[in-house]
């Protein structure tokens, strides 16, 4: 099946299509995004501006028409933290719902840092032992533990880097105060939360999973995304603290000569770095793994296992193929005439229903902070 999947974050608005069955790693077939910081449009009172809302109301309408004019079969849309903690929130999806038919399916903190954590645990699999993901957004910082598919402990603190930005490093480039203002603020936000992850286990894999992540990681000399996904990445303590150190004192334009430094990321790279480098430290651990799987992927798997519980599980097409036809020869020989070609059609999409979203499904009970629900 064609999936698509809407992803309103506080840093791009991105649908990414891919094409998977229960049981198979999906594949990515198309993918449409922008540059969206709605973090960026918020007033003095919290509430996403009428300029903001244009402009998230446009993409979504273009994403809706590009996954019909790509044949998606069934459309996942969510939102995190720029809408969630928006005071206007609930208005602004109101208002996406009724100008576009599309419904944003609105995730908690612990619910985006469980489903992040359920793609991590795919990737590497239950070889990895206890892993601790980390993911740096551009609202909100999301943490997660576990030994299984969904960890037993997960939460996020509003230490994204698009936000931290806007609140605290005004000048370009920053002031030396105001950096250091920022770190003690990390820090003191951060140490609670990393005591309640001591109590809970010890990991023997940290994950790193945004795009900010990624971007610190091919600073220090990580391979680039051309390389392909299977390559290994890791972002190292020791580099990670020169780096942020190095990107404090250059501009917005000079840090776009970095690697892996967009536009649309340059100017909150170092508020990423001053976190991803305070999270190493009072976890205390020496470096994190890149994992090219996160949230989107996330929520792609746990819709395919869904759909294991809706239907019976057929096996992919080659499977058993070839004896299947062969036999179908011979029975249509047997009995003096061609097998029927159409005998078993495989019925492929022809129309792009309206659009209908399906929530994050939760056949299993979502992780919260502190525990498993109840």
């Amino acid at each position: 099946m064609r999936l698509g999947v809407l992803d309103i974050g506080s840093n791009t608005v991105h649908l990414l299509l891919v094409d998977a069955h229960p049981g198979a790693r999906p594949v990515a077939f198309a993918s449409h995004k922008r540059p969206l910081s709605l973090v960026q449009y918020l007033d003095a009172d919290g509430n996403i501006n009428e300029a903001g809302q244009h402009e998230l109301i446009e993409f979504v309408l273009e994403a809706w028409e590009f996954a019909a004019s790509h044949k998606a079969e069934d459309l996942l849309a969510f939102c995190t933290s720029a809408i969630r903690e928006a005071t206007n929130g609930a208005e602004v999806l109101a208002r996406v719902k009724h100008e576009t038919t599309v419904t944003l399916q609105e995730l908690t903190g612990s619910e985006e840092a469980s489903m992040t954590f359920f793609a991590v645990r795919r990737w590497y699999g239950w070889g990895a032992g206890p892993i601790l993901d980390l993911d740096i957004g551009g609202g909100s910082f999301e943490m997660a533990y576990g030994t299984d598919e969904l960890p037993e402990y997960a939460t996020s603190v509003p230490l994204g880097a698009s936000r931290l930005t806007r609140d605290w490093l005004h000048d370009d480039p920053p002031s030396a105060k105001s950096v250091k203002e920022l770190r003690r603020y990390i820090r003191s936000t951060l140490k609670p939360v990393v005591r309640d992850f001591h109590e809970v286990g010890r990991a023997n894999l940290v994950a790193g999973t945004s795009k900010t992540f990624r971007s610190l990681a091919r600073i220090a000399g990580a391979a680039p995304s051309a390389a392909g996904p299977y390559v290994k990445r890791e972002l190292h303590a020791a580099d990670l603290g020169l780096w942020a150190q190095r990107i404090s004192a250059m501009t917005v334009e000079d840090r776009l000569y970095l690697p892996g430094v967009s536009d649309a990321r340059a100017r909150q790279l170092l508020a990423g770095a001053l976190v991803a480098e305070a999270a190493l430290e009072l976890f205390e651990f020496p470096k994190l793994e890149i994992c090219p799987w996160a949230l989107r992927e996330g929520l792609i798997l746990r819709r395919l296992d869904q759909l294991v519980f809706e239907e019976a599980l057929d096996p992919a097409p080659h499977v058993g193929k070839r004896k299947k036809d062969k036999s179908k020869k011979k029975a249509a020989k047997e009995a003096g005439k061609a097998p029927d070609k159409h005998e078993e059609p495989h019925p492929g999409v022809t129309e792009f229903p309206l659009p209908v979203n399906t929530p994050s499904p939760t056949p299993v009970p979502a992780p919260v902070a502190g525990g498993l629900a109840s």
